[in-house]
């Protein structure tokens, strides 16, 4: 038996969950309704669409929380980080794409959700912006221990 090789991977921010998408990425998009911004605790949430029979955790399971009457929404347990959006008895499971080791693979394509979409989002192309270092100073940026873990699987 052949063994599938990952095109995608990702996990949590303390490593305890990991995926793989054995797949290209179906449809990728920023949802700005309410119900995501709550469980991102952000402005929008992005998503990458994978067939279930194309997905796998990888370590550990994530733990579920049933955000509606249709939706299910992963988390790990450990460290919080979010992770996924699913439909109840539904085809793909959706993945967030901060969660994936390269997040610069999965570039949005749609939006929906507009109608709570926050009118500052349309602006942030004109903030002023810094670096890490430039915002935390060099030498304190330099300092930082991160627990993190890497972005790739170990």
């Amino acid at each position: 038996m052949k063994e599938r090789v990952p095109v995608l991977t990702g996990g949590c921010q303390c490593g305890a969950v990991r995926f793989a998408s054995y797949s290209k990425p179906g449809r990728i998009s920023v949802c700005h309704c309410r119900m995501c911004q709550k469980a991102v605790a952000g402005p929008f949430a992005s998503f990458v669409e994978i067939p279930h029979g194309d997905f796998a955790w990888t370590r550990g399971a994530p733990a579920t929380f049933r955000s509606s009457s249709m939706a299910e929404r992963d988390f790990c347990a450990a460290c919080g980080t979010p992770l996924s959006y699913r439909k109840v008895d539904g085809t793909v499971i959706e993945l967030l794409t901060g969660a994936f080791d390269r997040p610069d693979h999965v570039i949005p394509t749609y939006q929906i959700g507009v109608e709570s979409k926050l009118a500052w989002i349309s602006h942030l192309h004109n903030l002023p912006g810094k670096t890490t270092s430039e915002a935390a100073g060099s030498a304190e940026a330099g300092s930082i221990v991160s627990y993190q873990h890497p972005d790739h699987n170990t």
